[in-house]
Formats: structure tokens, sequence, C-alpha cells
């Protein structure tokens, strides 16, 4: 899932009431702005009232300015933090049934499956279906292996992120 090359990909944590429609108000405001949303991943917080969601959005067009000023306009949006990949921690899951149709092929998919770490969550005749959590690149080189084996569905949830916790401790 890698972007494209003239993608400018910033990554927002928006921080909402968790209210029916707040979700499809974001996702209207991003369309009828043209803003590309790359992925999109929301869910509620320890506060059931608050829903958090991460957006990948692909600014080329615009300024990322710009797309936090029209967030800020929408009224259940309580904050807006843009996160910086060289300071968050980015975790993303995959899904996906691929071909395992001779037992060598099969042999080898779990061998991949061991090396990065997935797990095997369904077995049929001649497919097998795992699953990989880590981060966007660490799935796009899994992807991407067991290409070679034929993948028959697959799904990815999009980004999560969370700031890095800080290493230092501020009151020495």
């Amino acid at each position: 899932m890698s972007a494209p090359e003239n993608c400018d990909l910033h990554t927002i944590v928006v921080l909402v009431e968790n209210k029916s429609g707040v979700l499809a108000r974001i996702a209207g405001l991003f369309s009828r702005r043209g803003f590309n949303i790359e992925s999109l991943a929301v869910a509620p917080t320890d506060d059931e009232r608050f829903s958090r969601i991460t957006i990948v959005v692909d600014v080329s067009s615009t300024s990322i300015d710009q797309v936090v000023k029209q967030l800020d306009k929408l009224v259940n949006v309580l904050e807006i933090r843009e996160l910086d990949p060289a300071t968050s921690v980015e975790r993303e899951l995959l899904m996906v049934t691929v071909a395992a149709a001779t037992p060598e092929s099969r042999r080898e998919i779990i061998d991949l499956v061991q090396i990065f770490d997935a797990q095997v969550l369904n077995v049929g005749f001649k497919e097998l279906m795992v699953s990989v959590a880590g981060s966007p690149r660490r799935l796009d080189d899994f992807e991407a292996l067991l290409g070679r084996y034929g993948i028959v569905e697959m799904q990815r949830t999009g980004k999560i992120a969370l700031s890095e916790l800080v290493k230092v401790d501020p009151t020495a």
C-alpha cells in the first residue's frame, strides 16, 4: 500500500465527540475540498464520549494548514494534531488469503509467517489466511513476498499512530 511518488502524505489525529454523523461530516469535508484520504481509522477512546480518528491524507494539491483549518470548523471536533513520522509510532494490520496449492508453497508461506511474526488465522484445502501487524513498510514487504504465491483476498486497516513517549525524565 505504498503511496504513489507524487504524494505528500500527512498523518492527522482528530479527537471528536462520539456522536452519529461525525465521521460522515469529516469524510464529506475531505470530499468537498478534494483532499484524498489515503487511509482512515476510527474507534472510541478510553472515554466512550470521544472517538479518535487517524487520517492519512495526501495534501500535494493544498497545504496541511488548510486541511486543519477546515477540520477545526466542524462542531464536534475537539482536538486536531499532525503527527510527525520521525516522532511517532505507526502500526497497521494486514489480513490476507494467499494461495497455497502445494505442500512446498504452504511450507514457504508458513516460513514467511514465522519470519514476520505473523499468525495463521485459517487453513483451507488450497489457501491460507494470515495476519500481521506492524509498520506500513513492514506490511508492504510482507505483501510483496506473498504476492508470488497469489493473493486471493486482502484487507489492510489503515495506519494508526501515537506520539512517541518522552525518553528523558524532564525533572532530572
